[in-house]
């Protein structure tokens, strides 16, 4: 029996928090669930969007699933993902990205897994408003320092990457490689311009390369990689990126496979893991039962091989496999027309992959 938080979140999260539940108590999986409640609605209750006991419940329990939640707009705090990868140390956000039958997507055979890096680069949270003494503190000591001038009218965002940070998220990305017997690294930067911050990087990710001559190590520019997933994806396996390009990217490479719909992920750290959807809460949809599920209930698939549990999400990887390539139960923005009278419900999906688990 594993005892999981259970973050339901707010806008359309409990809807489909609710589904995969539901599928992952199916697969027969013991669950005990410490159910969490963290978003706008309890910044209204609570005075802030994540309670100090939302943090407690996932130190006790070290695995958590999540719904997304919304950050309340105007209030200084920064933003829940944000201060849970932080507060938690959960260096390595990892999003795979993989084309399932039937998905509407221009692609075929595509099986990437992006790692993030989650707490260093410019999503530190280092800035200075404009006008404020510390921007102006730091465009003094700039053109004391190199001689080069800043706008006195600019915003300024810090952008630190350290060889810890990089260190870590690369052997992540390595030791993934390595269990998962996949057989390229790739690191992602922008070394040819930021030579101190992307430089070093680089220079870290190729020093931990070495250590695994197993698995074979390459770099590419940001820009270009871009590209290069657009017109030939299948070349790629493992990207291990820092975190605003993480960020970009991982978007990027869930078009690539379907939208967002289909884009599972988890934070990862040393000590605890929270898995949930890339997307937003989309609040305008917030009890309508219709948004699409299965982002969280992939996401469900991964935290079941945290767990060591691999037969049970395999079987469950399976029956979503299945509901996909039928097309008949899925959600609106999954049939080829949006407004498809035969879309199926968020719980509705649930029941169709539920059926299938074996």
């Amino acid at each position: 029996m594993y005892r999981i938080t259970l973050i339901p979140g707010d806008g359309t999260g409990p809807e489909i928090t609710e589904a995969a539940r539901r599928v992952l108590e199916a697969t027969g999986v013991g669950f005990e669930w410490d159910i969490q409640n963290a978003g706008e609605d309890v910044y209204k209750r609570e005075g802030t969007p994540l309670p100090e006991r939302v943090i407690e419940s996932i130190r006790r329990n070290r695995i958590a699933i999540k719904g997304p939640v919304t950050t309340p707009v105007g209030t200084g705090f920064r933003s829940v993902n944000v201060t849970l990868r932080q507060t938690l140390d959960l260096y390595s956000c990892v999003r795979p990205c993989k084309t399932y039958k039937g998905a509407k997507t221009r692609y075929d055979g595509i099986d990437l897994v992006i790692f993030r890096e989650n707490t260093e680069d410019l999503y530190a949270g280092i800035e200075f408003q404009k006008d404020s003494e510390g921007a102006g503190a730091i465009i003094d000591t700039v053109r004391k320092i190199s001689g080069r001038s800043i706008r006195q009218d600019s915003g300024i965002s810090i952008k630190p990457i350290s060889v810890f940070g990089t260190e870590r998220i690369v052997r992540a990305a390595f030791e993934y490689a390595r269990k998962n017997k996949r057989r390229k690294v790739t690191a992602v930067h922008k070394a040819n311009i930021m030579k101190f911050s992307d430089g070093l990087f680089l220079e870290v990710a190729r020093e931990v390369a070495g250590n695994y001559p197993d698995i074979e190590f390459e770099d590419k520019i940001v820009d270009n990689m871009c590209m290069q997933l657009v017109q030939k994806p299948r070349l790629y396996d493992v990207l291990v990126l820092p975190n605003l390009y993480g960020d970009i990217v991982s978007d990027l490479a869930a078009g690539l496979v379907g939208g967002l719909g289909l884009a599972p992920g988890a934070n990862i750290g040393d000590e605890y893991a929270v898995f949930e959807a890339t997307h937003g809460s989309a609040p305008k949809y917030k009890g309508l039962n219709k948004v699409n599920p299965l982002a969280v209930i992939l996401s469900g698939v991964m935290m079941l091989r945290h767990l060591g549990e691999t037969e049970a999400a395999d079987r469950l990887d399976n029956a979503i496999a299945s509901v996909i390539e039928e097309g008949k139960d899925v959600t609106y923005d999954m049939k080829p027309a949006p407004d498809d009278p035969g879309a199926a419900t968020t719980s509705g999906v649930a029941d169709a992959i539920i059926s299938r688990i074996t």
